[in-house]
């Protein structure tokens, strides 16, 4: 066994009893089902998914302390099929010894989701016969990452980022072990700053730990300037092929959609902040400037035009300006997704509905067919067939600028009466 001195704090504070642990009280808390199972040692291969630093390994190789059966770790971005096959060799082996707890095998695979399909292929007999209890870890979701023949053997057990008071028991409890007296202000910034991850917590203090000195009795007094020093950027959970990309873009669009300015602005920040191509966040803002605001505010698109154009030659920090800009503009605007619905249906129509051939009146190089050019008549406007067989695809709403619009446009085609003339004062 390693040296603890050498061992990293988090490390060094894994659980070693159920009581250890902190958070997931939904999965760990008295008679759950997980917790159950744990104190049984009758877990079943299983996926322990969720955000970095909430359990997921810690509760695994909890296991692993508790079983009597031969335990293997591999790590899914470094092990390779060659290496799968001899450890599955080995508990096919292993399953020929007399004692049903010597022939066991847990193995422990940290990041699963690196695993193509080829290499989860080979995983399946084994789980499928009993050769091998395995427990996956992942910060993906499994029903996405994983194959669903692989899956259909799992219990699937999803693991929460760890509440405020589930990092103050950990680092109470470490800065005991430690002999570390934390300010009330410095504990607040570890906690805020660690954003429900409790490795990241705990590397936090051991720098505090290993820089500074005890004083006059053995205690080393950290307050929120050492607190800060330690952290001195905080580091976003941001992968831009994972789910945190696409839950925070998503937050953003509803935001957006939803008029919720102060929302909008604040996912672009953590965009920004977390390294993501502004031209990404500039194509969302111009798509929801058509699909959500449309006709009710036509300038939203002209804005989020402009703010693209400005993310294909600004770089940040400027760029974040006409960004926000444009993403505080579209949310406060009104909403209308008539044209967005309108053509959604004409593509549904094209797809399934009658085929339909273009008048000849309105056929390309046809003469005196019937065709009424429109600026011939009062108003620059003439009823005539545009389609045969008419369906109606657009459906306008009253919002914002989109109201006057279709009020002129229904007078212009005889569905309200023209409006009265203002009536002359006496002067």
């Amino acid at each position: 066994m390693a040296d603890e001195n050498f061992m990293p704090l988090a490390a060094r504070q894994a659980p070693k009893t159920i009581e250890d642990f902190a958070g997931q009280p939904h999965l760990l808390g008295p008679g759950k089902m997980l917790r159950r199972l744990l104190e049984t040692d009758t877990l079943k291969s299983a996926v322990f998914f969720g955000p970095p630093g909430c359990g997921k390994t810690a509760t695994a190789r909890y296991v692993a302390s508790r079983t009597q059966a031969h335990v293997v770790e591999l790590n899914a971005a470094a092990a390779g099929v060659a290496d799968l096959k001899k450890v599955l060799a080995e508990a096919k082996e292993r399953m020929r010894t007399p004692t049903f707890e010597e022939r066991r095998t847990l193995v422990i695979l940290d990041e699963i989701h690196h695993f193509n399909k080829t290499q989860q292929d080979v995983l399946l007999p084994s789980v499928e016969r009993g050769d091998i209890i395995l427990i996956g870890i992942t910060t993906e979701n499994p029903y996405f990452y994983i194959n669903n023949a692989l899956l259909s053997r799992f219990s699937v057990f999803e693991f929460k980022p760890l509440a405020d008071a589930d990092l103050r028991k950990i680092l109470a409890r470490a800065a005991q072990k430690e002999n570390v007296k934390l300010s009330d202000d410095a504990a607040q910034y570890f906690i805020t700053q660690a954003n429900g991850d409790g490795r990241k917590l705990l590397n936090a203090l051991e720098i505090a730990v290993l820089t500074t000195e005890p004083d006059k009795d053995g205690i080393k007094q950290v307050d929120l300037a050492i607190a800060q020093e330690c952290i001195q950027k905080r580091h976003l959970n941001y992968d831009k092929k994972g789910d945190e990309h696409y839950d925070i873009i998503s937050a953003f669009i509803k935001s957006m959609r939803g008029s919720d300015p102060d929302a909008a602005v604040y996912w672009l920040a953590r965009m920004l902040e977390s390294g993501e191509d502004p031209r990404f966040i500039a194509r969302r803002i111009l798509i929801c400037a058509s699909e959500d605001v449309g006709l009710a505010e036509p300038a939203a698109l002209m804005i989020a035009q402009a703010a693209f154009k400005a993310a294909e030659v600004l770089g940040m920090p400027e760029v974040r300006i006409p960004l926000a800009h444009a993403a505080i503009y579209v949310a406060c605007a009104p909403k209308s997704n008539s044209a967005y619905l309108a053509i959604d249906a004409a593509l549904k129509e094209v797809r399934e509905g009658k085929l339909r051939r273009v008048p000849d009146h309105l056929r390309s190089g046809m003469k005196n067919v019937g065709y009424k050019y429109a600026h011939d008549f009062p108003n620059h406007y003439v009823k005539q067939q545009y389609m045969p067989s008419p369906v109606q695809f657009f459906h306008p709403t009253n919002q914002g600028k989109e109201g006057p619009l279709i009020e002129r446009w229904r007078r212009l085609r005889g569905e309200i009466p023209p409006q009265d003339p203002k009536p002359k004062t006496d002067k």
